[in-house]
């Protein structure tokens, strides 16, 4: 599905970068890496299928170059997208091989004041650390019940 660049990047000659070129049916098509696409959900969900897909989706992928996730993350210019990127690779630091100076970096780009996790504004429990209202079935991961 095409989508345009966020509005930050429509200026930098590369779009921000973390975008290839790639063939198909007859022609050449341009996608995402996959940092880029982690950060991108996380900062437009409602283009993304929702929490529970982002989520599931998202723990199939092995490894993510987290400095390009960073980067990218830092280019756009989001507080509340880097605290949901950041809270999410801190819910999957060991499978991720996300490391503190990983999430000092993300942290230090995110809300000064208390944010949402979800644009909807649905409660949720507070995580200080990122600033974030997260809601309870991403805290507990029973999806069911974001909708």
């Amino acid at each position: 599905m095409p989508v345009r660049a966020a509005p930050a990047l429509r200026a930098l000659i590369d779009l921000g970068g973390g975008i290839l070129e790639q063939h198909h049916a007859g022609g050449t098509v341009r996608v995402t890496t996959l940092e880029r696409a982690l950060v991108d959900v996380f900062d437009q969900p409602a283009k993304s299928g929702g929490w529970e897909e982002i989520w599931r989706s998202l723990e199939l992928v092995e490894f993510f170059d987290l400095d390009a996730v960073i980067d990218y993350a830092r280019k756009l210019g989001s507080a509340v997208t880097a605290a949901r990127v950041g809270f999410f690779l801190e819910q999957h630091r060991e499978s991720l091989m996300v490391e503190e100076v990983h999430l000092e970096k993300l942290r230090a780009m995110g809300p000064e004041q208390l944010r949402y996790f979800d644009p909807k504004r649905r409660p949720g429990k507070l995580v200080s650390r990122w600033n974030l209202v997260v809601p309870e079935p991403l805290l507990s991961r029973s999806f069911e019940e974001v909708r």
